[in-house]
């Protein structure tokens, strides 16, 4: 399990390694705490969608057949937790829920989300390893976001060359950070 868990975090991080949900990693890194806030409401929903989309494939789509719509069946379970997680943030936490703005909406459409639900059942993972996959690309969501948004606090003081300042700065620190995560492929086989 541990295994399962250190190799989704971070040989087969969701965005360092997979280049899966860029939009927010490039979005809402500008401030920690939000950085935060994003990751924590994205695992939210990644590790309830995999704890709900696991059981209907296997005790529902794949006994009748279906397996062809488990990417519709997925999204459509994704886009209800993330409106459930939309209500309490305007409930619980109404400045977060207003800095986050239209990225918020976006975790419905985060392919990194639908990436565990699918990478879950695509490496024969039982339910519970599922859970251990999920929990550990949140993990790797989180920090990605969170060193992101440390690195860009760190670029705001830097003396960046005109051309590049902005977002080709950003993506350059990611590559280099992608890079740097890239080292972790033969921590676990």
């Amino acid at each position: 399990m541990m295994s399962i868990f250190l190799k989704s975090m971070l040989v087969d991080n969701v965005i360092l390694i997979q280049f899966l949900a860029l939009c927010p990693f490039i979005g809402m890194t500008n401030d920690t705490g939000k950085a935060f806030g994003m990751g924590v409401a994205t695992s939210f929903v990644m590790v309830l969608a995999t704890a709900v989309t696991w059981p209907l494939y296997t005790f529902i789509l794949e006994p009748l057949g279906l397996t062809f719509l488990q990417t519709l069946i997925f999204i459509l379970v994704i886009a209800s937790l993330v409106q459930l997680v939309e209500f309490y943030l305007k409930k619980s936490s109404p400045a977060l829920y207003s800095s986050m703005g239209v990225y918020l909406a976006l975790i419905t459409t985060n392919c990194a989300i639908l990436a565990v639900t699918l990478n879950s059942i695509s490496n024969g993972f039982n339910f519970l390893e599922s859970i251990v996959y999920a929990l550990g690309s949140a993990c790797g969501f989180i920090m990605s976001m969170v060193l992101m948004s440390g690195i860009r606090k760190r670029i705001a003081s830097a003396p960046i060359p005109a051309c590049v300042k902005g977002t080709p700065v950003l993506f350059i620190a990611a590559g280099l950070l992608s890079m740097a995560f890239g080292g972790f492929s033969g921590l676990i086989k």
